[in-house]
Parts: structure tokens; sequence; C-alpha cells
């Protein structure tokens, strides 16, 4: 039997893993897809040395039996060798990551919005590598943003768990500025307080475990 060009890639562990950066479509999108759609896929080919570990494309649908459907490749590979422009693709339902429909007044229908955490934050780098858990939480006026930057500067400042350490080390630490989704997804047990005002600080109270307002 002759190998497959390509494998496609499962979504669903990557959701699961990054719930606030990586989303998928909603269900009654994919299970309003139907023959002219088109739905997007991830690519991972199978030779190797090729370019890219994973390519994502469009593919049009021709048939739907329940969560299994089939489709015709609707890009050309950047670099996916055996794998060729109009190519057929079976797949199942839960391989989608995103949904065109090819009525445009179905599609608008069907949008159903959902809330994103793109806003840059100024966080530890000890929290974003699991090292520690979110410990302190502020929010300041704004101030490193750029002119040109796609997404501002949301002011929360967030601080990894400092027990066993000196003010020294504390300080020393390194911070990174990053989407507000990626310190969520690492640990989002201060996420209910997203929408606090400046001013607003919050320290987790270690007996209760839960985030209290900080005392002046």
């Amino acid at each position: 039997m002759e190998k497959s060009a390509f494998t496609l890639d499962d979504p669903r562990p990557t959701q699961a893993a990054a719930p606030y950066t990586f989303f998928l479509p909603d269900t009654r999108r994919v299970e309003a897809v139907g023959p002219g759609d088109h739905v997007k896929l991830i690519f991972i080919p199978t030779a190797d040395g090729t370019k890219y570990g994973a390519e994502r494309m469009w593919v049009e649908v021709v048939s739907v039996d329940g969560p299994a459907f089939r489709g015709k490749l609707d890009n050309a590979p950047d670099d996916i060798p055996g794998l060729s422009l109009g190519d057929p693709v079976e797949f199942n339902s839960w391989h989608i990551i995103d949904v065109e429909f090819a009525d445009e007044d179905k599609d608008r229908q069907l949008i159903f919005p959902r809330r994103t955490y793109y806003d840059r934050c100024l966080v530890d780098r000890c929290v974003l590598n699991g090292e520690a858990k979110v410990h302190y939480v502020y929010r300041e006026a704004p101030d490193l943003a750029k002119d040109d930057d796609k997404h501002q500067d949301s002011g929360w400042r967030i601080r990894g768990d400092w027990r066993g350490l000196s003010d020294e080390e504390v300080d020393a630490r390194e911070c990174d500025y990053v989407a507000l989704g990626t310190v969520l997804n690492q640990d989002d047990s201060w996420v209910h307080l997203i929408d606090q005002t400046e001013g607003s600080a919050f320290i987790r109270d270690r007996n209760k475990d839960q985030f209290v307002p900080e005392s002046k």
C-alpha cells in the first residue's frame, strides 16, 4: 500500500492545552457545514526534510456523512511531496480548525462572538515556564505599547510566587511582555479579575488559595 503524503493533525489537544489563545470553530458552525463550503485543516507531511512541520490549508467539502467528510484540497501545498491542489481529502469534523461558508448570509448568521485575550501584559517569566504560580496581580495605566502595535498594553502586571526568595532575587526575575491569554493558559486562577480597573491590586491568600484585594 502506498504511503500517504500526509496525516491530519488533531487540534483538540492543542486547544485543551491553550484554551485562551488557540480557538476552534463553534460546534454549531461545524455542524452546519455542507457541500460547497470550505474548511481549514492542518496537514502534516509524512516525508522527511520538508520545509515546514505542518501546513494549514483550505479544503472544499464534497460530501458529509455524520462526522465523516470528503473534500478536495483548495490550496497548493508549499512543500508536501505527493499532495497537490485538487487532491481528495477525507477527514472528520474534529479535524476542522476554521469554516468558511459558500453562502455569505449563512456565514454571517453563524458567527458566534467569543472573548479573546490578546492585549499584552508584563509577567514574570517563571510564571510562563510553570516554575511559579501567579501570586500578585495589579493593573496600572498602560505604558508599554507602541503606536504600531496590533494589540495594546492591558496594564496588567503579574508576579509569580516569591515565597522563600529574597527581595533581590525577586527583583532579579526576568519578565516578558506577552498576550494575557499566554499567561492564562499557564495559570487562569485570576481570570475573574481581568476586568478590574486601573489601580486594582490583588494578592493570593495562601491559606484560602484565592485572590484578595491588596491591603494598603
